[in-house]
């Protein structure tokens, strides 16, 4: 069950609750809100393993275009190689594989700028959504919780307010 889940299950839980009469509060089972809150926040670390995932994603990303930057050295070697039986041949090889060399290191940068760029994105969006989550849950069992903190006191009030008018009917009673 995921954490989308729990929460939708907790708004049930909210929804079907027994209503307290003359008021628009509910009663709920402590335990049973506890549970589920708990739940909750035992289940938040699979989301930081999902971060997780994505930092090695990342860290293959990056070992990828080391191997392809290494490839491209490799393959412009091997051409210089071929060429050396003439000078000329050997100083446009070493130009070319120098030029080559130069381009492999620039993408090799830029996907690697790339891979962190986006481990990076995905890494802040999941951490803003789990900040974002906790704060309308926190809000939401606050909000509920003084909410029916007052109709409990409203109601008390109204109940010891009519017993004590019974009680003073009760004293002219003769």
């Amino acid at each position: 069950m995921d954490v989308i889940k729990l929460l939708d299950y907790l708004q049930e839980v909210l929804d079907t609750a027994s209503k307290i009469p003359m008021s628009n509060k509910i009663m709920v089972n402590k335990k049973e809100i506890s549970d589920i809150i708990e739940q909750i926040i035992n289940f938040l670390p699979d989301e930081f393993k999902k971060a997780q995932w994505v930092c090695e994603q990342k860290e293959k990303i990056l070992r990828d275009a080391q191997e392809q930057a290494e490839s491209i050295k490799k393959e412009s070697l091997e051409m210089a190689k071929r060429r050396v039986e003439s000078h000329d041949y050997v100083r446009e090889a070493q130009l070319k594989g120098n030029e080559m060399i130069m381009q492999a290191q620039k993408k090799s940068k830029i996907i690697k700028n790339g891979a962190r760029d986006y481990a990076l994105e995905i890494l802040q969006d999941t951490e803003k959504k789990i900040a974002y989550n906790h704060d309308q849950f926190t809000q939401n069992l606050r909000k509920e919780m003084e909410e029916f903190t007052i109709n409990i006191d409203s109601y008390i009030k109204e109940t010891t307010s009519i017993l004590n008018e019974n009680i003073e009917e009760l004293k002219n009673v003769k």
